[in-house]
């Protein structure tokens, strides 16, 4: 997938979810700017970075490459996009001490 491949996809993604470029970059934990410049595909998102931008979509990496397999969400992960990077660490932190 190149970059103007992965700028489509982004953009697809969240305009399905009726988010807006800060909304996701909000649930993402990134710069609005910054999702701007994926989805004008004038950057490359780092694997970590993708991975936070899945998050805040409510997909898994996997998802974003493999889009005839893309999960519907459910009322859970909708509850788990809106969790900032921060607060989606400690409940994996608290989950994982049980």
């Amino acid at each position: 997938m190149d970059r103007q491949e992965v700028a489509n996809r982004i953009k697809k993604l969240r305009t399905e979810r009726k988010l807006t470029q800060n909304a996701l970059a909000y649930q993402a934990g990134v710069s609005p700017t910054y999702i701007y410049q994926l989805e004008r595909g004038e950057k490359s998102p780092t694997i970590e970075y993708l991975d936070h931008i899945c998050w805040g979509l409510g997909i898994t990496i996997e998802d974003f490459f493999c889009a005839e397999k893309a999960r519907p969400q459910d009322a859970s992960a909708d509850k788990l996009s809106t969790l900032t990077p921060t607060q989606r660490q400690l409940l994996n932190d608290f989950l994982n001490s049980l």
